[in-house]
Formats: structure tokens, sequence, C-alpha cells
């Protein structure tokens, strides 16, 4: 897995702030991408004891969950996904003929990736205690992939003492 993190903004005083990039190259789709030790990493090299830590996908067909990193439970999600907003049914968004706004020349039928986007969400919010994020024992972070591979960004700021 291709990633990279990025410190693009940081504050210091009585409440201090950090902000990364994280840049991910995902391989598939469906993709559960796990990506809890990166946003501890990310943690691990600001000084904030205690707070929130908000990660956040800045895209319209990934996105943030927590969830348990268990194969079987992946594959039920992965179906889960699927039954909800089928690959091969039909979109207005998918019809080039009459879709003729936010278009790109590298443009690709996944209207079904923003319909299963509806019931994820872009971001997940975090206590932190003791400069860690509070997590459940089988709890993980995860980009989902819901479009097809390419490269991702996702933004982790935290704010804290």
């Amino acid at each position: 897995m291709d990633q990279k993190i990025r410190l693009i903004a940081t504050s210091s005083g009585p409440m201090k702030s950090a902000t990364h990039i994280l840049q991910l190259e995902t391989v598939k789709a469906p993709e559960f991408m796990d990506i809890t030790d990166l946003v501890s990493t990310a943690l691990s090299n600001v000084s904030i004891n205690a707070g929130l830590v908000s990660i956040y996908s800045l895209h319209t067909t990934a996105a943030i969950k927590i969830n348990e990193s268990e194969p079987l439970l992946i594959e039920d999600m992965v179906r889960f996904l699927e039954h909800i907003a089928p690959k091969n049914a039909e979109y207005h968004h998918n019809d080039f003929s009459i879709r003729t706004v936010n278009m790109t020349e590298d443009e690709c039928p996944n209207g079904h990736a923003h319909c299963q986007h509806l019931v994820l969400s872009s971001s997940e919010t975090i206590p932190i205690v003791n400069g860690k994020p509070m997590l459940g024992p089988w709890q993980r972070i995860f980009l989902i992939e819901l479009d097809r591979p390419r490269s991702r960004e996702v933004m982790i700021q935290a704010i804290g003492v």
C-alpha cells in the first residue's frame, strides 16, 4: 500500500491543533483499507494528550468508518454494500448522454459508489486519551474505497491540550 503522511498545519498555545493529509493508493473497489496505524502515527508526531481527532475523506466515493477488521465480516460488509446499491443497476449519474455537470476527462460510471456512500460517512471523530485515539479492543479505522483503484486523500485533524 503506497502511503504518505504530510503535516500541513499546526498551532500552539493552551489549545493545540495539527492537520495532516494522508495520501493513499487504493487497489480495488470495494476495499476496506485499515488506516488505524497511520492515524496513530500522525498523532504520535503532535503533542496533544487529550482532545479529539477527526478523520475525514476528501472524496464523495470513499468513506471513513470504524468497524472490526475480521475477514468474514469484511466480506459481509462488501455484500451489504453491493446489495443496497449494485454496481450494475441503472443510475442517471452514469448516463453520460444526459449528464452535463461535474464531468471530468477520466469520468467513469460510479453512481453505485455515490449511493453506497449515503449509508456510510465522510468522517469519524475519536477522543484522544494519553496521546492516542481511544478505540475499543476490536475497533479499527477504515478508508472504504467504493469507486475504483485510485489516489485518495484523508485529512487527519487533531485538537486538544
